[in-house]
């Protein structure tokens, strides 16, 4: 299935203005709920109404997550060429609810990135704001969705809070530094890919594409790709996509580990790569032998990338739900750290499947195939950097967002083959989006936290 096919289908489960729609039909759900809760003495079901409320908005927020962000990770293997939609969406979808399920954190911040001074916030504040949060954090991402424009999800929900943070209790209670850090990551995440991805390229292109006898070159290079590629694979997931699990694995140990991940992935590469036949003569397929190889380099990459993505990602979406079910449970008892039950993350690994199934292929379509042009090796390159920049922030302390990597990563293959190469009017679109997510975030943050004020006071 590709492009064309994606969106018809789209087409036939959705208006011209669907999304108009659904902000508005939330905040109806959102009143019935209130309702019936009021009619049943506050809760409906056994279940107090604000953990009702809570549940259908964190789903609300999967869902856009899974829309936005996780089509990031299989966006240029994609546009490469190296999958179709319908395998993309089905691979994602299942490494992302097997690393939010199983891999999600068991507990996580009440206030994400420790964004508010968390001894001045009152209980009746916790629990507006954060409905307010994963309100307008969904709602901005919806729309971003709708444009086919890649944001960062984590600065949607950390810009939500210092709304409803600034006017629940006060701008001084705002970590404004941890903002100027994020403000920084505007730079440092597509600044650290980028230049990555152009190294890793260049080094593709002069030492195997642009030989005489490219398939020679990738069968005796090969074998070192796929131990790189194993190795960051290994990294990713011990740093990131089973951080929250806490193996307890110092620096030395998960390196030993990604070591000999990497040696049985370059054995297995060396293995397939004697199996790989001479191209065709002709010198317009005579890279498409090479071009598979990096296919499944591509693809392993991306998944690794996915799973991390689900893992970490997912408490976006139940790291208010988290809170506000324990302010509600703990009557009114404010933690630094909010339990994660099962049933919250299987929310948030479903609702970001539905997410991807349904709108993924939107921003698909934007970094696979309008920023620049890729094939499997330039799509390697890309997702190769990101998942290289993603662990070296991990380590180094340095906020990055996984978007702004993966586009970064993009523009670096795409200025490796020079400017004219990249859509400027799409790359600019892109930018203007990423400046735009906090203060606009932050914004419709304080409409629904006056919303739900009055709704549950």
């Amino acid at each position: 299935m590709g492009w064309r096919e994606a969106r018809a289908i789209a087409r036939t489960h959705s208006a011209p203005n669907e999304t108009l729609v659904y902000p508005p039909a939330l905040l109806c759900v959102t009143g019935v709920l209130q309702k019936a809760g009021s009619l049943g003495g506050g809760r409906l079901l056994g279940v107090p109404i604000e953990i009702w409320l809570a549940g259908v908005l964190a789903l609300y927020m999967a869902w856009a997550i899974g829309a936005n962000d996780v089509a990031n990770a299989m966006g240029t293997s994609v546009g490469s060429g190296a999958l179709t939609v319908r395998w993309a969406i089905v691979v994602a979808a299942l490494l992302e609810f097997s690393g939010a399920f199983l891999a999600g954190g068991h507990v996580t911040d009440t206030v994400r990135k420790g964004m508010l001074d968390m001894d001045r916030v009152s209980a009746d504040s916790l629990l507006y704001g954060m409905l307010a949060a994963l309100t307008s954090a969904a709602t901005l991402l919806l729309g971003a969705t709708r444009l086919g424009l890649p944001v960062s999800t984590t600065h949607a929900i950390v810009g939500a809070i210092v709304g409803f943070g600034a006017v629940a209790i006060g701008p001084d209670a705002v970590a404004w530094g941890k903002v100027g850090q994020i403000v920084a990551s505007w730079l440092t995440s597509p600044l650290l890919s980028g230049v990555l991805a152009y190294g890793i390229f260049q080094f593709t292109r002069r030492a195997v594409l642009d030989r005489e006898s490219p398939i020679e070159q990738v069968r005796r290079l090969g074998p070192i790709f796929f131990f790189y590629v194993f190795f960051i694979v290994g990294l990713v997931t011990l740093f990131k996509g089973l951080a929250n699990l806490s193996l307890d694995l110092d620096l030395p140990q998960a390196l030993l580990g990604s070591c000999l991940l990497g040696l049985v992935g370059a054995g297995v590469g060396w293995f397939f790569l004697r199996r790989v036949k001479e191209g065709e003569p002709d010198r317009d397929h005579r890279f498409d032998q090479v071009e598979r190889v990096f296919v499944v380099l591509q693809i392993l990459t991306a998944c690794a990338v996915a799973f991390a993505h689900g893992s970490n990602d997912v408490a976006n979406s139940i790291g208010p739900l988290a809170a506000i079910v324990s302010v509600v449970e703990g009557g009114g008892e404010i933690v630094g750290k909010s339990p994660v039950r099962p049933w919250m993350l299987a929310v948030g690994g479903l609702g970001i499947v539905f997410g991807l199934a349904t709108w993924g292929y939107r921003v698909m379509e934007t970094v696979g195939r309008k920023i620049t042009e890729l094939t499997p090796s330039r799509g390697f390159a890309a997702e190769l950097a990101a998942a290289t920049t993603i662990v070296l922030a991990s380590r180094l302390g340095i906020p990055v967002s996984t978007t702004h990597t993966l586009v970064g990563a993009v523009l670096g293959v795409g200025i490796a083959r020079g400017i004219g190469a990249l859509d400027m009017r799409v790359v600019g679109s892109i930018v203007v989006s990423w400046v735009a997510t906090l203060p606009i975030s932050a914004g419709l943050s304080i409409f629904f936290y006056y919303f739900f004020k009055g709704l549950l006071s």
